[in-house]
């Protein structure tokens, strides 16, 4: 018997080892000059495509944007009805019933008397302006600085006599006549969007919470509940305060005699939906304008107006806003800039809530995961 073991078998050969791929580079994508240029051709063009749809999509957006909003801020009246036992379908009935019965008050009693007071506004310019002129004050102040305000408020007067030229600034009878068929038109659209949004609420959240993982999705949920419940308090303190500023001016026109009380109480509600700068703005404005009626109850209402500046600033605010989040003032300015800028009136009021939702967010999500990190 013989000791030799047998040899061991040899393992299978292995594959061969495959080379590293090979990086892309930009040079090798210009050995291939057509496919580039197509491939950058196809981009701009579907970035064209997609621009022109969106700004053709911009008035439907900026409905729903409206929609939406209109929904966060009666929703918390629903759930305070909800919490006195009453049913939600009820609730919903209620809330939209007095939302519908305030927009057709609004549109009957209020909007046609500003309408009217509007277009004897920009007839009454030119002799405003001639009277305002003929004032002793008016006379004293030029002797100061002598005639370059005369000279400028004569071409404004001179333009503004021309109804042709009224016609171009409110872009043509026909133009007016699109604009105010188109609103209407919008306003429909706006309840109706409203009242599916309202009953659908909280099947949105909900769906929106499964798009979380299932771990993380209470988390998801207080903070949706929370940017939902202080958006919707913001929104109706902006409106309460706005309705504040314009039932006051128009006692306050009525009270000094000054004209259009209907248009400056309208316009009152408008502008100072504006955070913050919009209680100033329409100070400024009014003042000005009751300037030209005489200056000293120009003098008065700017007295008058800016103590009721302080009272809402340091009473009314405080209590009507005290659910809301709070946004540093500065973060309000850029945020109304931005958002008049790029939207108008409805940027600048939903700027603040947009800012108050990044700033829960970075509070509650990012400050805590960062943190964590050693």
């Amino acid at each position: 018997m013989s000791d030799a073991t047998p040899p061991a078998s040899e393992p299978p050969d292995s594959p061969p080892a495959l080379p590293p791929p090979r990086r892309r580079s930009i040079l090798t994508a210009l050995e291939h000059p057509f496919g580039l240029g197509f491939a950058l051709v196809l981009g701009g063009l579907a970035a064209f495509v997609l621009g022109v749809a969106l700004t053709s999509l911009s008035t439907i957006l900026i409905y729903i944007a409206l929609a939406i909003f209109i929904a966060l801020g009666l929703d918390p009246v629903v759930k305070r009805l909800e919490r006195n036992g009453m049913s939600r379908p009820r609730a919903l009935a209620v809330v939209f019933g007095v939302f519908l019965v305030v927009v057709i008050v609004v549109l009957v009693f209020i909007v046609p008397p500003a309408l009217r007071q509007i277009a004897e506004f920009a007839r009454s310019i030119p002799s405003a302006i001639a009277q305002f002129q003929a004032s002793d004050w008016y006379r004293g102040f030029e002797a100061q600085i002598g005639d370059v305000v005369g000279t400028a408020l004569d071409q404004l007067s001179a333009f503004l006599a021309d109804p042709g030229n009224l016609l171009l600034l409110g872009g043509g009878a026909l133009a007016i006549g699109f604009g105010i068929g188109n609103a209407i038109s919008g306003i429909l659209i706006v309840i109706v969007l409203t009242l599916y949004f309202l009953a659908s609420l909280s099947t949105f959240q909900t769906s929106f919470y499964r798009l979380a993982p299932a771990r993380d999705r209470p988390k998801v949920a207080e903070l949706t509940e929370t940017i939902t419940d202080s958006v919707g308090a913001y929104l109706i303190g902006m409106v309460v305060l706005a309705a504040c500023n314009a039932v006051f001016a128009t006692i306050l026109h009525f009270a000094l005699g000054l004209p259009f009380p209907a248009f400056m109480g309208l316009a009152a509600f408008l502008i100072t939906l504006i955070p913050l700068v919009g209680p100033v703005l329409y100070w400024i404005i009014a003042s000005v304008l009751a300037l030209f009626t005489d200056p000293l109850l120009a003098l008065i209402f700017a007295v008058l107006y800016l103590i009721y500046m302080q009272f809402e600033a340091y009473l009314l605010t405080p209590r009507i806003m005290n659910k809301a989040i709070a946004v540093p003032g500065a973060l309000v300015i850029i945020g109304a800039l931005v958002g008049g800028t790029l939207l108008g009136l409805l940027g600048a009021l939903v700027s603040i809530p947009v800012a108050a939702a990044i700033l829960l967010i970075i509070k509650q999500v990012t400050i805590p995961r960062q943190d964590a990190k050693t």
